[in-house]
């Protein structure tokens, strides 16, 4: 009889041919559990999306509530689901009042291409500004907004009047024009290793977008819901975008997207023509009700006020001469290496001692650290151990 790990290389596509093929049987808080028992610390919380934990007992308990009383009814804006209506309601409540509006779909890509649509509808203009190395998913729409050729070439060709600018850079503000319908811009870029522009260059990104009757969207699949410290990365900015891309951690673990912005700008979407964006399985109310359990437990269990402690616990202990920069704001770290060789293979290592890590797509030489906001002060030094003795092992080799 085929092992799992047989039939998943046989059956299941894959994305790369060599896969971690780690085999889970169980997650809980910090984590996850093999199927010969062996304990692993979760240090990327599922690429950012168990902010509160795996399993957390009140998303555990929203899911199977809901889940007692329906599944999916309707195809998204027609019949009033409260797990929809709460959880918008509750998100209008943390936001900003101008982001009064969601729209809750499936993934993040998918509230990117959401968005897209929505700024083009509404500004009646085609061309759209992203970043050099930010990525904002994997399907058409949002691989065109990728900055790396690399990882687009094999997909060509994808949407025209796409231009690009450097994050950060105050003279590539020049290239956002009153042809651009929105500038896309990750608050922090994830996969570019973890880089943060300064409050200056946002302010004047904010303006620059005012002044020409642009859109700015700011994308936080990664960096939002606490990640930073913040209920949401643009906090720190002092800066409202337009619309605001959410996923990942918002759903406690559950598949779920959104993008928000306000009732005038969303409504461009129902006229002319109606539907003007449709999906089956956005918004499914299991997802919603697991959204918005997942947001009342980082208030209630004031999960915010450590984030920034950790982070920094995390840059005082990350200590070593191989360790060329510890970048990151809250728990959105990168540990950068010389190269992506040594990196992999201090990654590996742990895997095997039991933390799990990875490396980011523009930035392969660097190590993603991002675990489950709720880490201890223990837990972290513990994990820097591993860390820094692998790390030791490797760089002396």
């Amino acid at each position: 009889m085929l092992t799992q790990r047989q039939l998943f290389l046989q059956h299941n596509a894959q994305t790369t041919l060599e896969p971690l093929l780690l085999e889970f049987v169980k997650a809980s808080g910090m984590y996850l559990y093999d199927t010969e028992g062996k304990k692993y610390m979760d240090l990327i919380a599922g690429i950012g999306v168990s902010n509160v934990g795996h399993c957390h007992p009140a998303v555990v308990q929203a899911v199977k509530e809901q889940a007692e009383k329906y599944l999916h009814i309707m195809v998204y804006g027609e019949f009033v689901q409260s797990p929809q209506v709460d959880f918008a309601k509750a998100l209008a409540d943390v936001l900003p009042e101008k982001l009064d509006c969601t729209y809750f779909v499936n993934s993040g890509t998918e509230a990117v291409e959401g968005a897209m649509k929505l700024a083009k509808r509404y500004t009646h203009r085609a061309e759209i500004v992203s970043c050099n190395n930010s990525y904002h998913g994997s399907t058409q729409g949002a691989l065109s907004l990728m900055g790396n050729e690399t990882f687009k070439q094999a997909y060509r060709p994808l949407l025209p009047n796409i231009k690009f600018i450097n994050y950060g850079a105050p003279a590539d503000l020049d290239l956002i024009t009153d042809r651009t319908a929105a500038v896309f811009v990750e608050t922090i870029q994830g996969e570019a290793g973890i880089r943060v522009a300064d409050k200056a260059w946002f302010k004047a990104l904010r303006a620059k977008c005012d002044e020409m009757g642009t859109l700015l969207v700011l994308d936080e699949i990664q960096c939002g819901f606490g990640r930073t410290g913040k209920l949401f990365g643009f906090e720190h900015f002092d800066i409202v975008p337009d619309i605001l891309l959410l996923a990942k951690g918002i759903g406690g673990g559950m598949p779920i997207g959104a993008f928000i912005s306000s009732r005038e700008i969303m409504l461009s979407l129902a006229t002319n023509p109606i539907l003007g964006h449709i999906t089956t399985f956005g918004g499914h109310p299991v997802s919603c009700a697991a959204g918005l359990a997942t947001l009342k437990t980082i208030l209630a269990e004031h999960i915010l006020e450590g984030v920034n402690e950790k982070g920094q616990l995390f840059k005082s202990l990350l200590v070593h001469p191989a360790i060329k920069e510890v970048r990151g704001q809250g728990l959105m770290i990168a540990v950068e290496f010389e190269s992506f060789e040594l990196n992999k293979r201090i990654i590996d290592a742990c895997i095997e001692d039991g933390i799990i890590s990875d490396w980011f797509l523009h930035c392969s030489n660097s190590m993603r650290i991002a675990p489950p906001l709720i880490i201890t002060e223990e837990e972290i030094r513990y994990a820097c151990g591993i860390i820094l003795k692998n790390i030791s092992s490797f760089s002396a080799a």
